[in-house]
């Protein structure tokens, strides 16, 4: 049921309100480069343990696409003085749980672990950002589940494949257009020393930040921190140049022929991200867009197309605004049986228009604050994901202090600026659009193999 507007007010405004201080955080840089970010939040005794490289796929070259990947894998494979597994053995053994995730934008390797194990986190941690052993074998059967990995969750899933295909059409030079778990022929052709020199080029302490998030002292923490980071040497970071996407001419389409059940269609425009938290305006009427037409089960995809015009067994959104690189804003959704995807694509459409003839209601505007600003407070309550929202932001190059900046500029969003986005950016020359036809699926599925999960 719907949340009446007098209702939406008084919730807007509690959760726009500064939260509980719940914590504090606090921060250092070591001499060799290295940001230690600490916030102390002493309600259970656990600590969260974070290390993130600003290096991700999109710093790869052609040939070499998917190494940032490969390379966290075989972070886990041990260095001289911790063999091949020791890394997640010890993690256990001290009662927490650890793993890693690539994005375009950064690498990161967190631990869960009691607060008085942390220290035994840090050296393992330090120990593999220089020592990391690159044994051939090792590097051979690991390469071997990150192309299973990416048959399972790519090739084998059509959406993905159309995802997949309709990014590489939209970016034609940003490297955004690569997959971050790479190109099948690149990954078959990676060498251990592609590996090395992606590990020397990039894990250096001067290019790593340090987040711990926890039931800890601070001073404790830098000193820590100077203990195990401290004696790793900066090294000199490869220069990144500018790479801009040239601007775009014209609606671009294609079509995925691939096994499914049903049809997909996903329409992607170029939009912004936020570059400047004080300065920019359109991102956050972006998001506010995005809650609008799919942030909820009311909300006018799932009501209109869903529901009222049976057009749609499915339609959502997706946009992003924190990105090292440019930004897309995605619709989606699968045509509902007896309706075909250019009548989705024209529901899609004609949702857009609505809100560029008439601005958003005051209703619907305050829903999708609230919404946003409450995912953003909700936070709060989990030290994973507040380590989490500090990592990303200084990701993407936004101070992790901005944050609470970053609430109060979606507050102040306007049904106009909502409006205005959405004659600014959505016209066709923005515009490429994918289509998944699906084919016969096949009579035996490939069983998972049980490899493909570290």
């Amino acid at each position: 049921m719907l949340m009446r507007h007098a209702r939406l007010i008084p919730l807007l405004l509690l959760l726009a309100a500064p939260p509980p201080a719940l914590a504090e955080t606090f921060e250092q840089q070591l001499p060799n480069g290295l940001r230690v970010i600490v916030r102390e939040d002493k309600r259970a005794p656990t600590v969260v343990h974070m290390v993130w490289y600003r290096a991700g796929s999109m710093d790869e070259t052609n040939g070499r696409t998917g190494v940032a990947h490969v390379l966290e894998h075989m972070m886990f494979k041990g260095t001289p003085s911790a063999g091949p597994g020791e890394f997640n053995r010890r993690v256990a053994a001290a009662g927490g749980r650890d793993n890693a995730f690539t994005s375009r934008d950064y690498t990161a390797y967190f631990q869960q672990v009691p607060r008085h194990q942390l220290a035994e986190m840090m050296q393992l941690e330090a120990d593999r950002m220089r020592h990391l052993t690159l044994d051939r074998d090792e590097f051979a059967q690991e390469l071997r589940v990150v192309m299973e990995e990416r048959r399972l969750r790519t090739d084998d899933q059509p959406q993905s494949l159309l995802f997949e295909q309709l990014t590489a059409i939209a970016f034609q030079a940003h490297p955004y257009r690569v997959p971050i778990i790479g190109w099948m022929n690149d990954l078959e052709n990676l060498a251990p020393a592609d590996a090395r020199a992606w590990y020397d080029n990039w894990y250096a302490p001067n290019n790593a930040y340090v987040v711990v998030v926890g039931d800890i002292d601070h001073q404790a923490v830098f000193a820590l921190a100077a203990q195990h980071y401290g004696p790793l040497p900066a090294r000199p970071l490869p220069v990144r140049k500018p790479q801009d996407e040239p601007p775009q001419l014209g609606t671009r389409r294609l079509t995925v022929k691939a096994p499914a059940e049903l049809p997909l269609l996903m329409m992607a425009y170029k939009v912004p991200v936020i570059r400047n938290v004080d300065q920019d305006v359109d991102p956050y009427a972006l998001e506010i867009l995005a809650a609008v037409l799919a942030g909820h089960d009311g909300a006018r995809l799932s009501t209109n197309l869903v529901r009222r015009q049976r057009l749609a067994v499915e339609a959502e959104v997706s946009y992003d605004a924190t990105a090292r690189g440019p930004g897309l804003f995605y619709l989606q959704g699968s045509p509902s049986e007896g309706r075909t995807v250019s009548e989705l694509e024209a529901g899609l459409r004609a949702e857009i228009a609505a809100v560029r003839q008439n601005a958003v209601t005051v209703n619907e505007l305050a829903r999708a604050k609230a919404q946003l600003i409450a995912g953003q407070i909700y936070k709060l309550d989990s030290m994973f994901e507040q380590a989490m929202e500090i990592g990303q932001l200084e990701a993407v190059g936004i101070p992790y202090t901005q944050n609470r900046h970053l609430i109060e500029k979606l507050q102040e969003v306007t049904a106009e600026q909502v409006q205005a986005v959405a004659r600014k950016y959505f016209d066709d020359q923005q515009l490429t659009v994918g289509e998944l036809d699906p084919q016969p699926l096949p009579s035996a599925v490939r069983a998972p193999a049980a490899a493909a999960q570290r």
